[in-house]
């Protein structure tokens, strides 16, 4: 058959055919520094890009090999970066510019004397069944207490509007309002919102926020959900009816039943209403 028709059925041109026939037989250049390259980029569980590919060849093996070839051999090779799915609280934060931080009020200062005056609050995630649930806390930093909680199959803004709704109407607390109390997170998409803020704002709380990326700011709730995490079997749970239950029994564990030492070994309630009693 014609080289012509040949080349026009394959969609390459004459030239690029007498190319790749005059270099079929000639051994491929890249073969050894492409094992070496593929060495590495496997063992970083191909999420190596060419920059750290290339500090890793002269940390590592001593090997000095230009950004651009290392580039030319993974695309030639198909060495391509697993990419990584982006934040989604990231992604939802840029839907908006209304959403607003505000200053680190609390700044680190956990060891508060009087019960009811400063809450800490966040969002963590349990797996369970295949499944993911997400549970929403807010937690008294003096006492310990977990005064509201709410637990979410989804991170829809209902989730930290329902937790603060159950604070408003905890009748176990010994409150006649929210006001002047410091509710303090970290800047999430959903601490940010304008829902949140204006909620906050109604109830005449003090919203105070984490520095950006600084988890020990908010260091009392993400103790908590340690202990939970340690202490709860709940990646055993079938249904979300069933893990809602064993958070509930935990979290009345936690605050009535579990005696802490640094609480004078008392529960977290029974210590707010020691504090309440001698102020």
């Amino acid at each position: 058959m014609d080289i012509k028709v040949l080349c026009e059925i394959g969609q390459v041109s004459r030239s690029g055919y007498y190319k790749w026939l005059k270099d079929f037989d000639k051994p491929d250049k890249d073969a050894d520094d492409y094992l070496i390259i593929k060495e590495i980029f496997e063992s970083g569980k191909k999420k190596l890009g060419w920059r750290s590919i290339q500090m890793k060849l002269f940390n590592e093996k001593k090997i000095v090999m230009n950004h651009k070839k290392i580039s030319r051999i993974m695309n030639k090779y198909h060495l391509f970066v697993k990419i990584r799915r982006r934040n989604p609280y990231k992604a939802m934060a840029k839907k908006t510019q209304e959403h607003r931080t505000c200053e680190n009020k609390l700044n680190r200062e956990f060891k508060q004397t009087l019960p009811l005056k400063v809450f800490c609050t966040d969002i963590t995630y349990l797996f369970y069944n295949g499944r993911l649930a997400y549970l929403s806390v807010i937690k008294d930093v003096c006492s310990g207490e977990i005064v509201a909680w709410w637990l979410s199959d989804n991170l829809s803004m209902d989730i930290v509007i329902n937790t603060i709704d159950r604070l408003k109407h905890n009748n176990s607390l010994p409150l006649k309002s929210l006001a002047d109390i410091m509710i303090h997170s970290d800047q999430g998409f959903h601490y940010t919102n304008p829902m949140y803020i204006e909620e906050i704002k109604n109830l005449n709380m003090i919203q105070s926020m984490s520095r950006k990326a600084n988890c020990i700011d908010n260091a009392p709730v993400e103790s908590f959900f340690g202990h939970l995490k340690d202490e709860v079997d709940y990646k055993e749970c079938k249904t979300f009816t069933e893990l809602n239950l064993l958070i509930e029994n935990y979290i009345d564990y936690y605050n009535n039943g579990r005696y802490q030492w640094d609480l004078k070994k008392m529960t977290p309630v029974a210590y707010r209403n020691h504090l309440l009693a001698i102020a």
